[in-house]
């Protein structure tokens, strides 16, 4: 039976505007993989939440994918997250979801608090 991935979103700025979802999703799974894994502890850390921690970035993108297929393959659940916001969009993880989606794992986005750009409209129009 495979495991479900979960595509995490943390928050942009402040650690608490994170959604309570996104903190159990993080409590439920049994490994979470962070863009650099100094982040991803520290995240996990504020919120008191104890797993292994893996990464998954553009040095490492091919071999971290197989490793976390495996991880899948096996049912362990598996969040993803970024530095900041949703992850995947923006940052590594394309190959990861392309590669789920070919071996019909679940995959779960778990939304959050986000922003499109650091300009508020009408901070552009003035």
């Amino acid at each position: 039976m495979a495991g479900t991935l979960y595509l995490v979103a943390t928050p942009i700025g402040n650690l608490e505007d994170i959604t309570q979802r996104a903190l159990r999703m993080l409590r439920e799974a049994d490994v979470v993989i962070a863009e650099e894994r100094k982040e991803g502890e520290r995240l996990l850390r504020h919120f008191a939440i104890e797993k292994p921690v893996e990464t998954l970035n553009e040095h490492n993108e091919a071999a971290a994918t197989q490793t976390i297929l495996g991880h899948l393959r096996r049912g362990l659940n598996v969040a993803v997250v970024s530095d900041c916001g949703t992850p995947v969009f923006s940052d590594p993880g394309q190959m990861l979801v392309r590669r789920a989606i070919e071996e019909k794992v679940t995959i779960v986005p778990v939304p959050g608090a986000s922003s499109s750009c650091r300009r508020s409209p009408c901070q552009a129009s003035a």
